[in-house]
């Protein structure tokens, strides 16, 4: 018998179908006949283990979520090579009008270790990986070449600078600035530790990565 799809998709449909369907059914519906309007567009890692969905615990139609190696936003280039991510935006502010953006990074990211080592295995430079990763050069040579940092604490540094580095390229969009200035638009950094689920959130003053539940 031919399989169309790997069996735990299959099942994990099947428990859709049982489960979750009959309580969305109605939303699902309006989201359908009516179209989405989520107010927050999350760009976050393609890591299967940080899916913003499950973190913020949303329904369909709440996040629009664009997923890439390491959550990285390029620069303003409309020549330039890097465009699906840029295009998902524009269509967030022009089409959707969100009001947040939110840069979503994690720990023991694949991507970010790439960058810091471009020669290891299993993420070596390759075709597609070091040229994208390329994007973080100003700021991953100068975090791999401190001795003074052990690997693990140059990985979380560099997982967090790169978050920072994402919304400075996001102010680069010229719609972007402009509804900042506007107050129609706010930008967000956060961070997310796969091993505990805590959130850390981007002081956007100081740049600084609190956890902003700290005291529940």
């Amino acid at each position: 018998m031919t399989k169309y799809l790997p069996d735990h998709l299959l099942n994990g449909y099947r428990a859709f179908l049982a489960n979750r369907l009959p309580q969305e059914r109605d939303r699902l519906r309006d989201l359908a006949e009516q179209g989405q309007h989520p107010k927050t567009m999350v760009i976050a890692c393609c890591d299967s283990r940080a899916a913003p969905e499950t973190l913020f615990d949303a329904a369909p139609g709440e996040i629009f979520v664009v997923r890439n190696v390491a959550n990285l936003v390029p620069p303003y280039e409309p020549d330039g090579e890097y465009h699906a991510t840029s295009a998902a935006l524009e269509f967030a502010l022009h089409a959707l009008k969100v009001e947040h953006v939110v840069v979503l990074g994690h720990g023991g990211c694949g991507g970010i270790h790439a960058a810091l080592s471009p020669s290891a295995e299993p993420l070596s430079p390759g075709d597609f990986i070091g040229k994208w990763m390329s994007l973080l050069d100003p700021v991953s040579k100068a975090v791999g070449a401190n001795d003074h940092m052990t690997a693990r604490e140059r990985q979380a540094a560099l997982e967090r600078i790169a978050i920072r580095y994402s919304i400075a390229n996001l102010r680069t969009f010229p719609t972007v600035e402009a509804l900042v200035q506007e107050g129609k638009l706010s930008l967000h950094g956060a961070w997310v530790d796969i091993a505990s689920g805590e959130l850390w959130a981007m002081d956007p003053d100081t740049g600084d990565f609190q956890r902003p539940l700290a005291g529940e």
